[in-house]
């Protein structure tokens, strides 16, 4: 896909092979966030492990220091007095089967997460033909399977981001806003990174951070120096 004049000319903006340290990165990427809406800065790193391999898998959520700057829709799939309880703590839609027919039914995705509890994971799993290729399926790695609803809706409002290995065994996730200030995102990059440091599969060898860069939404990638980490 051909990339915009913009686009083109923040990459002529500076060295594209240059491996930055974290503060100039982030000033180097806010400064090609132009576009006309609050880009979201994202992480990208390819890691030294292999997807493929069960004892390889990366996977995990933390609360970033500053939030990541979105406004998140949260669902919570819950019976009896839990219901209120999640609608308390700022949950935006809280219920059982009503919610589950609705997805299944109207094909209803007005959320941007789900929590579950585990009684209901049984209803749940049903959903996982379309709530997994979505990335939406409740998972216990990731805090969204838990008899606590109120603390798992208060931190995912908070800012609290998932991070997983893909296929290509990169993990993507979002550090916060262009209209952050330096400070703000260094600080998220410097918790999500030690976080996913913490995480490295006892099974995995060799150099751990293969590359890591950074990127606004409509912006060119800016690489981080993976030995500072």
């Amino acid at each position: 896909m051909k990339k915009g004049k913009k686009y083109q000319d923040n990459l002529k903006s500076y060295d594209k092979h240059t491996l930055f340290d974290y503060e100039e990165a982030i000033a180097q990427v806010k400064k090609m966030a132009t576009a006309k809406f609050d880009e979201s800065i994202e992480l990208h790193c390819r890691m030294g492990v292999d997807s493929r391999h069960a004892d390889q898998q990366i996977r995990g959520a933390m609360v970033l220091p500053h939030g990541t700057g979105n406004t998140v829709r949260v669902l919570v799939i819950t019976k009896g007095d839990k219901v209120q309880e999640a609608l308390d703590a700022g949950a935006d839609y809280a219920g059982e089967d009503e919610y589950i027919e609705k997805i299944q039914k109207e094909n209803w995705f007005d959320f941007d997460v789900i929590i579950a509890t585990p009684d209901m994971m049984g209803k749940v799993g049903r959903l996982g033909r379309v709530l997994g290729p979505k990335g939406l399926m409740p998972n216990p790695k990731s805090g969204t399977v838990t008899p606590d609803v109120a603390k798992a809706v208060k931190d995912t409002k908070a800012g609290k981001v998932e991070y997983r290995l893909d296929k290509t065994n990169i993990i993507h996730v979002i550090i916060g806003k262009a209209s952050f200030d330096d400070q703000k995102l260094l600080e998220n990059l410097e918790a999500i990174l030690e976080t996913i440091k913490k995480a490295k599969p006892a099974a995995a060898k060799g150099q751990y951070f293969r590359s890591v860069t950074i990127a606004s939404t409509m912006g060119p990638g800016v690489k981080i120096n993976p030995a500072r980490i």
